[in-house]
């Protein structure tokens, strides 16, 4: 496996400058997300290095990836350019890097279309892309608080910003993200 610089110095020549700075910042946050969940911050900080590492490749390298992957792909992603490069990420994580620890793949996989079940990491991981430095969208400041507060509260009002986002859009939603409300709702119901 890769040093953290190492993986620095293949993200810098991957990603646009843009593109790495909010790599940072989202590590920056996941660190400090596990620190406040008591969950591994090494881990943390890595998955958040390396969510976007194939962001910025071609849409097709990314497809072949995700069509390498085994990773429970459905459908709606096949037909989203824009969702490949999460899969394509865990793929490039494990085969190109040597990662092979499940919990930092699945983070690096479920970052952009959540899952049902996912694992503190895994919310890391969704949340501090959500809420990174670079990141100004109108509600980040109350998202941003609501992650260090209540990460649960946090998932589903994400999840329920993604899903009308998704809609409003004309989109295809993951099954993945609706099964993933389903869950945080339900568990919010039963609090």
């Amino acid at each position: 496996m890769y040093t953290l610089e190492e993986i620095k110095d293949i993200l810098k020549i991957r990603l646009s400058k843009k593109r790495y700075t909010h790599s940072l910042n989202v590590a920056e946050s996941a660190k400090k997300l596990a620190d406040v969940y008591c969950e591994d911050t090494d881990k943390a900080y890595l998955a958040g290095l390396i969510h976007d590492i194939c962001k910025e490749i071609p849409k097709d390298e990314q497809l072949d990836m995700v069509k390498k992957s085994d990773r429970d792909i459905c459908p709606s992603e096949l037909v989203t350019p824009a969702l490949y490069h999460a899969p394509a990420g865990a793929w490039y994580a494990e085969n190109a890097l040597g990662i092979h620890d499940e919990d930092i793949l699945n983070a690096v996989r479920y970052h952009t279309i959540a899952r049902a079940g996912m694992s503190p990491l895994e919310e890391i991981i969704y949340m501090a892309d959500l809420i990174s430095a670079d990141r100004d969208y109108k509600d980040v400041g109350r998202m941003r608080r609501l992650a260090f507060i209540d990460i649960k509260q946090a998932m589903l009002s994400a999840l329920k910003f993604s899903v009308c986002d998704v809609v409003e859009k004309g989109s295809q939603l993951p099954v993945h993200t609706v099964e993933a409300y389903n869950r945080y709702s339900m568990a919010k119901r039963k609090e």
